[in-house]
């Protein structure tokens, strides 16, 4: 396997901070036609811009939608219509946006529950002295009964004993907006009237749950910027390739959310149409397994961690999907946007692993996965967890790790592998100065084409193309049997006549070109 993933971390003098992934850009202006009330329209796009980049799994994305359809409801409301009217209409919009984002809606979920909230508010708005707190507090109530109702719908819920998980949110959103309004605490409904057998939750034969050895693998969550035209293929593409499509957003902003076994072809559809970045994969084949063990019937508990991950942090959409597709559990990273020690124990605990595998790939996050594993190695010492950091500075020197990794070897011999293979990678780069500076290779201003030996600057050109050339020259000057390279964000044929290069001057070594889509590095090169 030989996949990248982003471009070592240089001590760049010349380059400019990224803006972090959690504000990537400031909220968006308010729509055509919205309300002229400044400061509400500038929160209420704030608060559904937030839902919409925090939100997490199947439901969590639904929900982001439903927000932000109540958010822009309510931006564009004026003094023609009663808030009652306002907050009904909103309600009715949320539904009909979640509908809409899924790619087969099915009832007895949160989609149900919102419908009957909306319906409620929509009857309860008609009548004219109807106030906001009487329509949420008719939706909350029409929302609990629905609850109540979802394990008769959904076989798998009637088999667990329990209500469906995303609908129950819905409830207490709508629950405590009307604690808010009205002061009363609204009283719960989870089974339908004139039901008095208590249900005992229990696992099928298999021990699975709902998750299932022939169901998709993965599931991967990315933010998508693209055109709002591209969504509807996006959609089918995606549904093809697995099931719980949810894409949600506008402006130019989605969330895209699938379950799929070909994790690499789930980031293409999204390559093929804008730039994907924040990808989140999760791999579900542990989970099955872990379920599967659990004697049926046995009490649920903490389920001890077996087996061996990779995490790798990986800086390009193009990279996350070699590193995912090898197997590896994918942080995004890079410079301005690398990982804090906590998401990084956060992925080492979340992996359920005994052994743990972190590949940082670049300096900085080198010290953060230090940290995130001795402090998961402190909390978790009784359950025997292990973690090795390989001090992989180089995205290129991550993927020359990840493509030796053997599961089949103990620990201890796996990680002295995948270590002495990554010090062995010479690796390079190319990059382009973002202001004016003293480099080892001597001053540059903006502009100028950087190429980047080991994490220092060694050339300073003005073409990209003969600065690669340059770089390459030099890291092949010790020979080599192999060259990876791997193509940036925007950087047309680069990759392909750098390639075309080594062919020519040295038709004795291999050659290999991969789509990174790493940003502020047109290329990426190793040698081995």
């Amino acid at each position: 396997m030989r996949r990248s993933t982003r471009s070592t971390s240089t001590r760049c003098p010349t380059a400019t901070p990224a803006p972090t992934c959690i504000s990537p850009s400031p909220p968006p202006k308010p729509r055509s036609g919205e309300s002229s009330d400044a400061p509400l329209a500038a929160a209420l796009a704030a608060f559904a811009r937030g839902a919409l980049l925090g939100a997490r799994g199947n439901s969590g994305v639904i929900l982001s939608e439903m927000l932000g359809a109540i958010a822009r409801r309510l931006a564009s409301a004026s003094g023609e219509h009663r808030n009652a009217e306002v907050m009904a209409e909103a309600l009715q919009r949320a539904t009909e946006a979640s509908y809409a984002a899924v790619g087969e809606p099915v009832e007895g979920t949160m989609l149900t529950v919102v419908r009957a909230a909306s319906d409620a508010a929509g009857e309860l708005a008609k009548d004219p002295k109807a106030r906001t707190r009487d329509v949420l507090a008719g939706a909350a109530a029409a929302a609990r009964e629905a609850l109540g109702r979802t394990p008769e719908q959904l076989a798998v819920l009637a088999e667990a004993g329990v209500v469906d998980a995303g609908g129950r949110g819905i409830c207490v959103i709508l629950d405590a907006a009307e604690t808010v309004l009205t002061g009363r605490r609204p009283v719960p409904v989870t089974q339908p009237l004139g039901r008095h057998v208590i249900p005992v939750p229990h696992l099928p034969h298999d021990g699975a749950g709902d998750l299932s050895v022939d169901g998709p693998s993965y599931e991967v969550m990315y933010l998508l910027d693209t055109r709002d035209g591209d969504i509807p293929a996006l959609r089918a593409r995606l549904g093809e390739l697995g099931d719980s499509v949810v894409v949600v957003g506008g402006d130019g902003l989605w969330n895209v959310h699938v379950h799929v076994d070909d994790v690499g072809a789930a980031i293409e559809a999204g390559l093929e149409v804008g730039r994907p970045h924040r990808i989140r994969v999760t791999h579900f084949a542990e989970q099955v397994a872990r379920a599967g063990s659990e004697t049926p019937g046995a009490q649920r508990g903490p389920v001890a961690p077996s087996g061996r991950r990779v995490i790798a942090v990986a800086a390009g959409p193009g990279l996350a999907a070699l590193f995912a597709e090898a197997g590896a559990t994918v942080v995004e990273g890079g410079p301005g946007r690398r990982p804090s020690a906590g998401e990084l124990l956060g992925a080492i605990t979340a992996c359920g692993a005994q052994e743990v595998v972190v590949l940082p790939n670049d300096p900085d996050s080198v010290r953060a996965s230090r940290v995130a594993a001795s402090t998961a190695e402190t909390d978790h010492a009784a359950r025997g967890l292990r973690i090795a950091v390989i001090p992989t500075e180089a995205q290129v020197q991550g993927l020359a790790a990840i493509a030796v990794h053997e599961p089949g070897r103990t620990f201890d011999q796996d990680v002295t592998e995948m270590t002495a293979t990554a010090r062995h990678v010479r690796h390079g780069a190319v990059t382009v100065a973002a202001r004016d500076a003293m480099t080892m290779a001597g001053p540059c201003r903006v502009g100028d084409v950087l190429g980047v030996i080991a994490g220092d600057f060694a050339v300073v050109g003005d073409d990209l193309a003969a600065v690669a050339v340059e770089v390459l020259e030099r890291l092949l000057a010790a020979g080599g049997e192999l060259v990876t390279l791997v193509q940036g964000r925007d950087a047309g044929d680069l990759g392909a006549r750098a390639a075309a290069w080594v062919e020519e001057r040295h038709p004795h070594v291999d050659t290999v070109v991969y789509d990174g889509g790493q940003e502020r590095y047109p290329l990426l090169m190793s040698v081995e």
